[in-house]
């Protein structure tokens, strides 16, 4: 672990209240609908935690960054934030912009709790000053690739963007799915349009196409383009990387966007404090709370309760992950070194493979859990 020199306090200007450091992608080209769904997790905890006294007696309060997907903004919001005080890091849903802030807080020397990017090489040496709720991309992809063999898939193309997310995911997908008689095709989107696609669907006799790309576009016309070839009416498509699961991607593709599953990260059924932070949040939010919501507000809780028993200094806060134990809205919450993950992993979060509901797209189906 880094020894960087004494930071400033970890409280406001005025000593009254503790600071928390929340990054959040709040403005394109940023995933604008799941940044909306952190906050309100991250905002609905600190209120919880203010309303049940604060961090001894003092209030938490949220300082918040919008970071677009950008690395480069991230990192400085990083250093922004450091000096500010802030007692810790919390939020980030786009990997590539949570591997630069973990890299800054790193070097900083700044407790980051990362709420939903799931990219396995987030920091590229171990680190003392991370720790990630989120499941490692490795082991959500891996659930879904079984999902795919149990459902008979044997043949899948990726519709692939460049970008280290992706590759990562298309590379976690054939090495698991090889061994097992599997075969991935991967389709370069930055040389075909969607109605090449579904002619190089045909061409290598895929099953099932999978979603490697950013929304709303390319997504959306791939899966337009896919449904309406009565040559692939059989085809199955997926987007592991959960595209789905905001109101966005129903309201963009009505009908067609349902049965097209996709990892998400709650449990079969909501415990007494999930079921009340759901209604809390369906309210916040005026419409159904994504998973990424409940990661907001369970990051908050988590840090929360490490300040109260350790205090506001920094390095006792990075030290004290392995000791945590809290009961979060989707199963209690324990941190411990996994191996290839360079930072403290909830080891446990629950994993699905869910779709919306043809019948009833507003509705989800779980096919498949890990």
């Amino acid at each position: 672990m880094n020894t960087p020199p004494m930071p400033p306090r970890a409280e406001g200007a005025d000593g009254s209240s503790v600071r928390i450091g929340a990054l959040v992608p709040l403005s394109r080209p940023g995933w604008v609908e799941a940044g909306r769904h952190l906050l309100a997790g991250l905002e609905l905890a600190a209120r919880d935690v203010n309303e049940a006294g604060g961090i001894a007696g003092r209030p938490l309060e949220l300082v918040v960054r919008d970071t677009a997907a950008d690395p480069r903004r991230a990192a400085a919001a990083v250093d922004d934030l450091a000096r500010l005080g802030v007692a810790a890091l919390a939020g980030e849903y786009h990997s590539v912009v949570a591997r630069a802030a973990a890299a800054r807080a790193d070097a900083l020397g700044l407790p980051f709790l990362c709420s939903s990017a799931v990219l396995d090489a987030l920091t590229e040496q171990p680190t003392d000053w991370v720790a990630r709720l989120a499941p490692a991309q490795s082991r959500g992809w891996r659930i879904y690739a079984d999902f795919l063999l149990g459902a008979g898939h044997r043949r899948i193309a990726v519709a692939a963007e460049p970008g280290v997310y992706w590759a990562s995911g298309a590379r976690i997908l054939r090495d698991h799915l090889a061994p097992r008689g599997g075969t991935v095709i991967e389709l370069d989107m930055r040389a075909l349009t969607p109605t090449a696609v579904c002619d190089e669907l045909l061409d290598h006799r895929a099953t099932a196409l999978l979603l490697l790309v950013g929304h709303p576009e390319p997504a959306v016309s791939l899966v337009k383009s896919v449904r309406r070839d009565e040559r692939l009416a059989r085809i199955m498509i997926g987007a592991p990387a959960g595209q789905p699961e905001f109101a966005e991607w129903a309201t963009s593709l009505g009908d067609d966007g349902a049965a097209i599953p996709f990892l998400r990260y709650l449990p079969e059924r909501l415990g007494p404090l999930g079921a009340r932070v759901e209604t809390a949040l369906r309210e916040r939010l005026a419409e159904a709370p994504s998973f990424v919501a409940f990661e907001g507000y369970d990051t908050v809780t988590v840090l929360a309760d490490v300040l109260r028993a350790h205090g506001t200094d920094r390095a006792r806060t990075a030290g004290s992950w392995p000791r945590v134990a809290v009961e979060g809205t989707r199963g209690q919450i324990r941190f411990s070194r996994t191996p290839g993950i360079s930072v403290w992993q909830w080891a446990a979060p629950p994993i699905q493979v869910v779709d919306r509901d043809p019948a009833e797209p507003g509705r989800f189906r779980v096919l498949h859990a890990g």
